[in-house]
């Protein structure tokens, strides 16, 4: 029964950056259900926005762009909190050996991305997220404070009284999980892209930690302000590449088949507007013209440029046959970024005592209904560094749990046949790609928790059975927390749009969810317009 300090689920920047951060504390158990590396953080292409040229730009503007992206549902203190740590963040991942990219005269390499009104954003190359994610991992596995266990599956929470101290974990390919105790347990797991169809996320991001907190107890918000990214490259039968949102930033345009263009019909910021906007309009032309895909353009651009600040994209286009430097390249929207999940306050703390979280997996108040660009890999860094100053001014850490389980209850829970989960998975995907994707409904949504309904008796809740089963057991119960919250918000706000009810309502809420409620109520924003 493997014991810590700190239990840490995920491997994503969120997951190192807070395991590093622990390390000078204690002992510290980083479980990663694949390989370390495989995660959104890893795919990260545009890079992480901080304010580190204050000759153009400043803390202020860069919490107006971010309440502005967030479609009035920021938690205000929480946005100025965090975009107010960017700068000393950025300097934690220098430290750290973050190499990001800089100007022959020294100064940093910025770019700008759409809802962003200076150039803010710090990255390297277009890698931003692979740089950091190697950098941090190589540190990682040279601490020996630090037990990394890879293709290890955390399956539910361990609750002592009202307090986490442990979870449950799955060893590789076994379906009897083992208890892992800790002081505290942090939560880093990521995402949910994988509740869709079309995603740009890893076939990791299956709402793990979301999933974990509800059935712990914890508050989850927002679930349905799920971002779609615009612009994925169009690819029938394999998994969408994601085409960064810094193309448009510098320059790329999206156009119709016939070459025209569109997004100025819907916004003044044309492709620099924020990416709800864009994916909304795209997701209207594709219907109204019955296209596959629209195109997106930068070859008006010097070819030297594209393929210097974009190397990894121009040649996995390259790779498919397409010249970013010469032509227009197919692409589609897809599901990119879970802006809801675990409540938090600002030391990363959840609504359960000893249970943190950082990253995507969080619900701190940032991203509102819309993300802002390259604001996520910052929150990882921030809300990582949180809850380490949370962990380490505490004086006296957590003690140790005392009563141990000699085994986990309730194991003899057999798992879905392999090809049945793979199906039942499929049916999921399908069903909330047409019910809870772009454009919503009620209809759509109130026949889609209908099936969640009649599926889930097919889907027991145990922690026992093979990761596959838990994935789906994951998925299946942030479908049905997504849909039923997206339903109750009778309102369109960012990422939220549902044709029955095109209006914002005049005061901003919070959808909260939480196991132990009949269903999901509205929460209002203190300061929130």
């Amino acid at each position: 029964m493997p014991s810590f300090d700190f239990l840490v689920i995920g491997s994503g920047t969120a997951g190192l950056s807070t395991a590093l951060g622990l390390s000078r504390l204690g002992r510290v158990g980083l479980v990663s259900k694949g390989r370390a590396e495989d995660s959104a953080s890893d795919r990260a292409q545009g890079g992480i926005a901080a304010v580190m040229d204050m000759d153009h730009d400043s803390i202020a503007l860069h919490v107006e762009d971010t309440l502005g992206a967030g479609a009035g549902l920021c938690h205000p203190q929480a946005v100025r909190q965090i975009i107010g740590r960017g700068p000393d963040a950025v300097r934690q991942l220098i430290d750290w050996g973050v190499p990001f990219d800089r100007q022959p005269d020294g100064s940093w390499h910025l770019t700008r991305e759409g809802g962003h009104q200076a150039r803010r954003v710090l990255h390297s190359a277009d890698t931003t997220g692979h740089v950091i994610e190697s950098t941090l991992l190589c540190r990682v596995l040279a601490e020996p404070a630090i037990h990394m266990a890879e293709g290890h599956y955390a399956s539910d929470l361990w609750l002592t009284g009202d307090r986490c101290q442990g979870a449950w974990v799955l060893p590789p390919k076994g379906d009897q999980p083992e208890l892992w105790t800790a002081r505290a347990v942090v939560l880093a797991s990521g995402g949910a892209g994988q509740l869709y169809l079309h995603t740009s996320n890893p076939l990791v991001a299956t709402g793990d930690g979301i999933a974990l907190a509800w059935r712990a107890g914890a508050e989850i918000a927002n679930l349905e302000f799920i971002q779609f990214h615009p612009t994925t490259l169009y690819q029938p039968g394999s998994q969408p590449f994601l085409l960064s949102e810094a193309l448009r930033g510098e320059g790329a345009v999206l156009r119709l088949p016939d070459g025209s263009t569109f997004l100025e019909r819907y916004d003044p910021r044309a492709e620099l507007a924020p990416r709800d906007i864009v994916a909304r309009a795209i997701d209207a032309e594709m219907k109204q013209h019955q296209l596959d895909y629209v195109t997106l353009d930068i070859s008006a651009q010097p070819a030297t440029l594209v393929r210097r600040h974009f190397p990894a994209i121009f040649a996995h286009c390259r790779a498919q046959g397409y010249d970013l430097t010469r032509e227009s390249i197919p692409v589609v929207p897809a599901a990119h970024y879970t802006c809801g999940g675990v409540v938090v306050d600002g030391a990363g703390r959840s609504t359960i005592p000893g249970l943190y979280a950082a990253g995507e997996v969080s619900s701190t108040g940032l991203h509102g209904a819309n993300r802002l660009a390259s604001n996520s890999l910052l929150e990882c860094v921030v809300g990582a560094a949180a809850i380490v100053a949370d962990l380490e001014g505490q004086g006296r850490l957590p003690d140790r749990p005392r009563q141990m389980p000699g085994r986990s209850p309730g194991c003899t829970t057999t798992a879905a046949h392999q090809t049945d989960i793979s199906a039942l998975r499929q049916n999921l995907q399908a069903n909330m790609w047409q019910a809870a994707g772009i454009v919503r409904n009620d209809e759509g949504l109130r026949a889609a928790c209908a099936y969640w309904d009649e599926r889930s008796t097919r889907i027991s809740d145990s922690r026992c059975g093979p990761q596959p089963y838990q994935e789906l057991r994951n998925l299946y119960q942030c479908a049905e927390i997504l849909t039923c919250a997206a339903l109750l918000r009778e309102e369109s706000r960012g990422c939220h749009f549902n044709s029955d009810h095109p209006q914002r309502r005049a005061v901003a809420a919070d959808s909260i969810s939480q196991r132990d409620q009949q269903s999901p109520f509205l929460r209002p924003i203190p300061g929130a317009a």
